[in-house]
């Protein structure tokens, strides 16, 4: 049996990329859209822009440039707004990281993703230049204010649901 397809989603730097590492430990794979963004496309066209040597140093930059991210991936996603979805769901049962509503809803009406999940933290939320999602899209939402144990916990409880009994609660707090 096949791994339920998860989108996780959330502000920058509220813990999403630390959610999808946790599930690849317990058996799922996952994919920032930020990383796979950069492999396939940004490094090649931000590259001399910014003099970037490497992916990962692209990659690294990425918060400097929310906003143009947003917008090139936007545009890499204009004629199918599922075109980087069906990328990275091609080797990966989690994709982290969608920015906008547009892709976000074409993906769930097309049946990419069998759980959406929201992460939250106290923290500044970002601005609609470069994410404009709402979490009343999501079907999960684990808030992440506490440390990294009580995260680990959270999503320990999640993938235990999802593996073994294939149900899932309403929100993880």
């Amino acid at each position: 049996m096949s791994k339920p397809k998860l989108l996780i989603l959330g502000h920058g730097r509220h813990g999403k990329d630390t959610v999808g590492e946790m599930l690849s430990k317990k058996g799922f794979t996952f994919q920032s859209s930020s990383r796979a963004a950069c492999e396939i496309f940004l490094y090649d066209f931000l590259k001399p822009h910014y003099g970037y040597e490497s992916i990962e140093e692209c990659y690294e930059d990425r918060h400097n440039h929310r906003a143009l991210w947003y917008q090139l991936i936007c545009e890499y996603n204009e004629r199918d707004s599922c075109r980087l979805a069906r990328e990275i769901l091609k080797t990966s049962d989690v994709y982290v990281g969608m920015r906008a509503t547009k892709e976000v809803e074409t993906c769930i009406t097309q049946g990419l993703f069998n759980l959406v999940i929201w992460v939250e933290r106290d923290l500044p939320q970002e601005d609609s230049s470069s994410f404009n999602i709402n979490k009343g899209i999501a079907d999960i939402i684990i808030t992440n204010n506490g440390n990294l144990e009580e995260l680990e916990l959270k999503v320990s409880r999640l993938a235990h649901c999802l593996n073994e009994q294939g149900t899932v609660v309403s929100e993880v707090y």
